[in-house]
């Protein structure tokens, strides 16, 4: 903030008698504690890079060891049989230290490497524990002794309260797998899905594929390995409030920001706390923009940012978030947003859609912004957009769930939240938080520089903090009293050219069209939950992925490939893996689903199969041997190398028609279903990959229901077609097994022939023009218009930029 008051600080006339000088003690003091404020800044993370870095030990232990050896040197014992004494005599060279200082010095120094040596050792020791995961893959429910001597090493290494990016040097790299063994489950996974003829072609290619280039490219692979490291709430609407809900969740977000500076955000752990995931997605969540490249984007990242920029009827306003050296107070970040609410000043030409560069094609956009935004004022006023904490949107609509029309009120909260008007979210900034007019809120985040689950963990803590702690006073407003010495928001300036404006033009119109195209529907489902799940034996994910799988064939009467994500954070920047969910053995299950000559026995015995299976592909992914990293890898280094593979052209040609994910909740402990239900987040949904296909997502929330999100493309007929059909609004209901024979083993009684419900509308399918992952209540949206959903993005080369979407209150 120091810049805003530099200006204003030193003040002078010349006149006849001399120069007048006048200094504003007030713009003096707010730059003191700007700069102090800054300084904090710097300590916290000097300190916090000490603590990180000498971890799974502690700067303290550095003088427990030292203080030991010293003790035994003065005791008469060498601990460093010989050492010190070698230090000692490279000592005597020097003249300006006395015998004892000498000594001191020597055993310091042995004390500091010995030190040193154990923190290596530890970390290591911690890397090849973390290395194995034999235990992933051991019953539900039993646990061998060597797993229970294995979990405790693991937390006698891990130290003592790890701070967020303490293990991320103990955590092993992903292992590149054997080509054969690659080539093998890829066989295994489309048998179902071919013909034999086409099936005997595909192996024929595969295993010319193992012997002759795969070899070869995996070379470079395991060469590059070597060395690289790899929602607001549904129900509750606590104020009507635009600027008001702007203000509590804005300081929200901050009081994440500044949790994340200091890295008092717990890592995620895994197994009772004990397994550790990767947290390096979240070094680039705030301060953050995607720039476009006429070849490839690049991540810009600032390390610090003081401001964020909001976008209102058109306008771009500069906030400043620190004041008196401290964080604005929600009732001071309501009043700024009051006064931006409160500007009638018009947009200057082509300011209001100007966001619609970032919503359509990358190639003029990065031309665009080369050619007019290079220099002058719109040079700096993009800089204040791209170097921004993160952008906020305060939406002129409502939004929200309606319990008069619930279908077509999410509906249209999605749609909004994901791509809005194509140009009042800045879609190249990591997030843009978006406030409706009658206080709903939402994120949009762009995809590339981290994975749904880590915003959220964000939006997770700013529906708790919102609601839970800051919380509003009775009249609608935030809690505390305004502040007038707060400078007001700074209108951004352009000169947009006519030229500029045409291109603007155009790629508000390549937006549109992909927007229009996005068929999307939202329903919760609460039938039962994972509860009932559970007590049947058998993993919630697999069983929900079973039933997508029975739907899509009696919708559409065949099998199809099928995309599920899965997260490989157990190692070193890891992203996430495919699994491939359409099996051999959930075909055999749903082809007995349908067969009525088949006994519930039969099925049941077909379901466990196949839920076995599920769960074992799972595991492959998470641990490193799933199947399309792999290979997309290898394709990645065949084009570096100039070399064709038919076997990699049509492996990466085959259209994913069922995509599906599931978003987890991750801090449960910050919501008490039981006793507040409407504290529901309607969790995440995404487009499909392909333009015939269908997108589903899906959230477990507490024990009793399931929220489901299901997209397609309005230009599909294929999958429009049971909209159109006299079976538009209805569910499938499929029967499972037998609840009480079969599956509870419970003392109660049930009717022998109850049925589980499973999910599943595609009477409103949401399309793809993106991938879209969102949180629902107020929302969060990760997403871009514009882009394919299936386009590759060659910032990371084992990660697919699909954009996602979370929507919440």
């Amino acid at each position: 903030m120091a810049e805003a008051h530099q200006a204003v600080a030193f003040q002078f006339t010349v006149t006849p008698d001399g120069i007048d000088l006048r200094l504003s003690h007030e713009a003096l003091r707010q730059i003191y504690l700007s700069g102090l404020h800054s300084w904090k800044k710097k300590f916290i993370r000097f300190k916090n890079g000490i603590i990180t870095g000498v971890y799974p030990a502690s700067p303290s232990s550095w003088l427990i060891v030292v203080v030991g050896v010293m003790t035994t040197m003065y005791a008469k014992i060498d601990p460093s049989l010989g050492i010190i004494a070698k230090i000692n005599r490279t000592l005597e060279t020097t003249d300006c230290m006395s015998s004892q200082t000498k000594n001191v010095v020597s055993g310091v120094l042995f004390g500091t490497g010995l030190w040193v040596a154990l923190i290596v050792t530890m970390r290591y020791s911690l890397k090849v524990l973390l290395s194995y995961h034999g235990w992933m893959f051991t019953e539900h429910g039993k646990m061998s002794r060597a797993t229970k001597i294995w979990m405790g090493m693991v937390k006698i290494f891990s130290g003592r309260k790890p701070m967020l990016y303490s293990f991320q040097t103990s955590l092993p790299r992903l292992p590149v797998p054997a080509v054969k063994d690659t080539v093998n489950r890829y066989l295994e996974s489309v048998r179902p899905l071919m013909k034999e003829e086409d099936f005997k072609r595909m192996t024929a290619l595969a295993q010319d594929f193992a012997v002759s280039l795969g070899p070869r490219l995996q070379w470079y692979l395991k060469l590059k390995s070597w060395w690289a490291t790899n929602y607001d709430l549904l129900y509750v609407l606590p104020t009507h409030i635009q600027a008001a809900r702007a203000g509590n969740t804005v300081h929200a977000i901050l009081l994440y920001r500044r949790k994340l500076d200091r890295e008092e955000i717990k890592p995620i752990r895994l197994l009772g706390s004990t397994i550790p995931l990767c947290s390096a997605q979240w070094e680039r969540m705030f301060n953050t923009s995607r720039i476009p490249g006429e070849e490839t984007d690049t991540i810009q990242h600032m390390r610090d940012s003081k401001h964020i920029v909001v976008y209102h009827q058109g306008r771009y306003f500069k906030v400043w978030l620190y004041h008196d050296g401290r964080l604005l107070k929600p009732r001071e970040m309501e009043q700024q947003m009051q006064r931006i609410l409160d500007n009638t000043s018009e947009p200057q030409p082509g300011e209001a859609r100007l966001a619609a560069l970032t919503a359509g094609d990358r190639v003029p956009w990065a031309r665009c912004r080369q050619a007019y935004f290079g220099r002058g004022k719109n040079k700096q006023s993009l800089d204040a957009v791209e170097k921004a904490a993160f952008f906020v949107t305060l939406d002129e609509t409502e939004q929200g769930y309606r319990t008069e029309d619930p279908d077509t009120s999410m509906d249209s909260y999605a749609k909004s939240l994901l791509h809005g008007q194509c140009y009042d979210r800045w879609f190249d900034k990591s997030f843009t938080f978006v406030v409706f007019k009658n206080g709903k809120i939402g994120i949009n985040a762009e995809h590339s520089w981290a994975d749904a689950p880590i915003m959220a963990h964000l939006w997770e803590y700013v529906m708790s903090t919102d609601s839970l702690q800051l919380g509003y006073a009775e009249d609608g407003h935030c809690k505390g009293d305004t502040n007038p010495n707060i400078p007001y928001p700074t209108r951004l300036q352009w000169d947009i050219p006519g030229e500029c404006q045409e291109v603007i033009e155009t790629s508000l119109n390549t937006a549109n069209l992909l927007a229009n195209d996005v068929d999307f529907h939202s329903f919760p489902f609460v039938a039962f939950g994972k509860g009932i799940i559970k007590k049947c034996r058998t993993s919630p994910d697999a069983f929900v992925q079973l039933a997508l799988q029975l739907a899509h064939y009696k919708d559409m009467g065949k099998f199809c490939l099928t995309y599920e994500a899965s997260m490989t954070r157990l190692f070193r920047e890891g992203r996430t893996e495919t699994v491939r969910s359409c099996t051999a053995e959930s075909c055999d299950f749903v082809q007995a689903m349908v067969d009525p000559a088949q006994t519930v026995e039969q099925r049941l015995k077909l379901f466990k199969v196949a839920s076995e299976k599920h769960q074992h592909m799972y595991r492959l992914a998470m641990t490193g041997s799933g199947i399309d990293r792999h290979l997309f890898c290898l394709y990645v280094v065949s084009k570096y190398l100039a070399v064709e593979s038919p076997f990699l052209k049509e492996v990466l040609s085959e259209p994913w028609r069922l995509s599906t994910s599931q978003t987890p909740q991750q801090q449960v402990e910050l919501f008490d279903l039981e006793n507040n239900p409407e504290y529901v987040s309607s969790g995440g949904g995404f487009g499909p990959v392909a333009d015939d296909g269908y997108g589903v997502s899906y959230i477990l929330v507490g024990e009793n229901l399931i929220n489901f999100h299901i997209s397609s493309k309005f230009s599909c007929p294929e999958t429009v077609r049971m909209k159109r059909s006299s079976f538009s609004r209805r569910w499938g209901i499929f029967t499972l097994f037998f609840l009480r024979e079969h599956i509870f083993n419970l003392t109660e009684k049930f009717n022998s022939t109850a049925c589980f419900y499973l999910v599943w509308a595609f009477s409103h399918k949401w399309t793809s023009f993106l991938n879209v992952v969102f949180l629902f209540g107020d929302t969060v949206l990760l997403c871009r218009p514009g882009w394919s959903a299936g386009a590759r993005s060659w910032l990371t080369a084992t990660s697919v930029s699909w954009v996602q979407v979370i929507l919440l209150p």
